[in-house]
């Protein structure tokens, strides 16, 4: 696993708009990978699932916190924290229409009552 301790890991995702991430398939047990739009805030990775508080791979941080995410070969494990407040919801979206445009969220987002901030080591 790398960490944000070297600076490779930091530069291999502010370069990406997509990441993948893994999470544990609530039902089967398995590791269900996806990709996904983030923003790097430091040393916060925040995710908006596409479908809100629908999207599967949210349910599955619901019941399992733990996250892998992976960009350009760095890796980081982290425990996902689920976010369903307004105001902090709000904020994440803010990030990905500054990353992303509005136009884009808006187009591929259709929910906004979810997000997922995570930690990076």
């Amino acid at each position: 696993m790398l960490t944000r301790n070297n600076a490779a890991f930091t530069a291999r995702f502010a370069r990406s708009r997509e990441i993948n991430i893994s999470v544990i398939g609530r039902k089967s047990g398995r590791t269900i990978s996806n990709p996904v739009w983030f923003v790097l805030d430091e040393d916060k990775l925040y995710l908006l699932p596409v479908q809100g508080s629908d999207t599967q791979w949210y349910k599955n941080v619901l019941k399992n916190p733990s996250m892998r995410f992976e960009a350009g070969g760095a890796e980081a494990e982290v425990r996902a924290v689920p976010v369903n407040d307004a105001t902090q919801v709000k904020s994440v979206i803010e990030k990905f229409r500054d990353k992303y445009g509005a136009n884009e969220v808006k187009k591929y987002y259709s929910k906004f009552d979810a997000a997922v901030i995570a930690q990076i080591p």
